[in-house]
């Protein structure tokens, strides 16, 4: 990987390119849809969920690097997305996507890709381009494809360098739901896709407001599964909307951006819900948000953290025997809550293996609680369900 100094011709074929804002360029394959996009360029250690992955709105403005080898394979399908806003606005890739090979498939990844409005590289070294994220950072970059191989790399670095970067942006409230609904979907499956959870008992759920700040549709499933009833409100919903639901409980979804930036219409909102007891579960953006209410601070992490093979142990009082115990579990974050300036009456309540960063807390004299990993995306692949249970058996 050349700096500007010293950038490589276009190699013969090329229909593919990644600028970063340093005038780095990485030649490849394109394939998905034609054009151009900017975003922060990141890395996912995980072996299989691509396309999940590809439609989580916690990716919004972000350019993924696969480190698996081999992405495409099992094609793609319309029970596999997390959600239908706006999510990564491309992908880049080791091995050229070939044809599917799964009996779920019902679409190559690459058509999906084109379908989806999202630019994929491929042929790229994604050993090198990780290890430059690992040392350097996360890049602010430009992802190019054109079939006709013909690139204005100059403006595409202008756009790149032009980029603010995501820290101080607030994503949520592009990539929230436009208005209320009410959640029906259920679980999944084999044979018979997502259940709905029909209309018997429903009333005798416990109701659960869901804040979406850019949610993934497998979190509401899993709160349906642990027993609630769940109403989801776009980001920007006031406190006085929420408490109109009559809520037992209200969930801060995951969702892009600085914290911070979302924080600023969110976090009045979570203090208002604090003051009033009413219980609280965060998850990602969500558990950040609920931290800085508390009067905690985040920041933005060197590279971040996303895959699903994250170790995180359980270091909080309230866990009786199983303080101590370690979760696989599956993450998507480029903030984090800093532990220290967590006040007295936060406790911190997992942190991660790796490098002991903060990933959970909870409020004492409060039910408030929240972790900076997915428990929704099955890693483990059931080490976390329990964190719906809990939160669900606090409502009554």
């Amino acid at each position: 990987m050349a700096s500007a100094a010293s950038r490589p011709a276009q190699p013969k074929g090329a229909t593919g390119v990644l600028v970063l804002a340093d005038g780095t360029v990485i030649w490849g394959k394109g394939f998905g849809v034609s054009g151009a996009a900017v975003g922060e360029v990141c890395f996912n250690t995980a072996m299989t969920g691509y396309q999940e992955v590809m439609t989580d709105p916690s990716y919004a403005a972000q350019i993924v690097t696969f480190t698996f080898p081999h992405i495409g394979n099992v094609g793609a399908n319309p029970e596999d997305i997390e959600s239908k806003v706006e999510g990564v606005v491309g992908c880049v890739v080791r091995e050229d996507v070939t044809q599917p090979s799964n009996f779920r498939s019902l679409q190559g990844f690459t058509e999906w890709m084109a379908a989806n409005g999202k630019i994929g590289l491929s042929g790229v070294d994604t050993r090198a381009l990780t290890r430059r994220i690992r040392l350097a950072g996360a890049p602010n970059a430009v992802i190019a494809h054109d079939p006709n191989g013909k690139f204005d790399i100059p403006a595409l670095l202008k756009r790149a360098q032009e980029w603010a970067g995501l820290e101080g942006m607030d994503l949520a409230q592009v990539v929230t739901r436009a208005g209320q609904e009410d959640w029906a979907g259920a679980d999944w499956a084999l044979g018979e896709g997502y259940r709905t959870m029909g209309t018997g008992g429903a009333e005798d759920r416990p109701h659960v407001v869901a804040i979406d700040y850019g949610a993934k549709d497998n979190i509401f499933r899993n709160l349906v599964k642990a027993g609630a009833k769940v109403t989801v409100v776009p980001a920007k919903t006031s406190l006085d909307e929420i408490l109109a639901l009559k809520p037992d409980g209200v969930f801060l979804s995951n969702g892009p951006g600085d914290p911070a930036a979302t924080g600023e219409y969110a976090v009045p909102v979570i203090k208002g819900l604090l003051d009033r007891d009413i219980p609280l579960f965060g998850i990602c953006l969500g558990h950040q948000m609920l931290a800085l209410a508390a009067g905690a601070k985040t920041t933005k992490m060197h590279q971040g953290h996303r895959g699903a093979n994250h170790p995180v142990q359980r270091v909080g009082e309230g866990w009786g025997e199983t303080t101590g115990l370690v979760e696989i579990t599956s993450m998507n974050h480029g903030f984090a809550v800093d532990a220290d300036t967590l006040p007295p009456e936060v406790e911190q309540t997992h942190v991660s293996l790796f490098d002991g960063s903060n990933c959970g807390i909870s409020i004492k004299g409060k039910q408030a609680f929240g972790v900076q990993y997915h428990p929704e995306a099955s890693p483990g692949p059931q080490d976390s369900f329990y964190l719906f249970e809990k939160f669900v058996g606090m409502l009554g």
